[in-house]
């Protein structure tokens, strides 16, 4: 009977790891109204932008207490879930913390991860709003494993709700991005296809990114924090067209290809 059992057991589930996209909200503030406030000012014109996508919450960079300036700032784990939950995320664990932020993250229904702690990035991200720093404003990063060269290539066609991320290098998509789709890079973007979902280049604040699409129908294109939605029509001469797109200050200008 015992073997029998063990064996309709193995038919029914398996254990196995996993490697999943996710998000790593890097706080660097523990003051949830200026988090909040940041939050805001950056998906205003993109509220559903994560469709209830897992988030971790990544403790490794928050700065020290503002009152005592000693340690990590206490933080109120549940407040925090709920704040991003309102933008459309799951919060489902907490890494980077030390022992009291780990407690309380347990108390508050999250797990701990032993995900490596993300490292600080290379250059400060712009400002997502006139009265918010790029030491106030969170990192919002998609992890998802890519070739040892740091290029990744794309040969299929990209539903809604797919997302691939390039980190550390450029991504080169020769199918359509559809509408929904995203296309994430820490470098370049590349889509030898009609690009009609969201493109982000310089992910990590790469403000020489670009990006560059055979078909410009895009429905969010953004470079090291600075984005810009369908909401705002592409002009005429690279609407649907050979153009690309780059940053000149704070600014995303498009140009057409010849």
């Amino acid at each position: 009977m015992a073997d029998v059992s063990a064996a309709r057991t193995k038919a029914v589930f398996e254990f196995k790891s996993a490697t999943l996209p996710l998000i790593a909200v890097i706080l660097k503030t523990a003051d949830l109204a200026v988090l909040a406030e940041a939050l805001d000012a950056q998906l205003a014109d993109s509220p559903d932008f994560f469709e209830q996508e897992p988030v971790v919450i990544d403790l490794s960079q928050l700065q020290p207490d503002e009152e005592s300036g000693e340690g990590p700032a206490e933080l109120d784990f549940a407040a925090l879930r709920g704040l991003l939950a309102r933008h459309q995320t799951q919060p489902i664990a907490v890494r980077g913390g030390n022992d009291a932020q780990n407690a309380a993250a347990r108390a508050a229904g999250l797990s701990l991860t032993a995900m490596p702690v993300a490292p600080a990035p290379r250059a400060p991200a712009p400002p997502a709003a006139p009265a918010t720093t790029a030491s106030e404003a969170p990192q919002i990063v998609r992890e998802v494993p890519v070739p040892a060269n740091g290029t990744l290539l794309i040969d299929k066609p990209l539903r809604s709700g797919q997302q691939v991320y390039a980190r550390g290098g450029d991504v080169v998509v020769t199918a359509v991005v559809s509408f929904g789709a995203e296309v994430i890079a820490d470098g370049n973007v590349h889509v030898y296809a009609p690009l009609r979902g969201k493109a982000i280049a310089g992910a990590r604040g790469n403000t020489e990114a670009r990006i560059f699409s055979t078909c410009m129908e895009a429905q969010l294109v953004a470079i090291a924090g600075i984005y810009r939605t369908n909401e705002v029509p592409l002009p005429d001469p690279v609407l649907g067209k050979p153009a690309q797109i780059r940053l000149d200050g704070k600014k995303l200008v498009i140009d057409a290809i010849p």
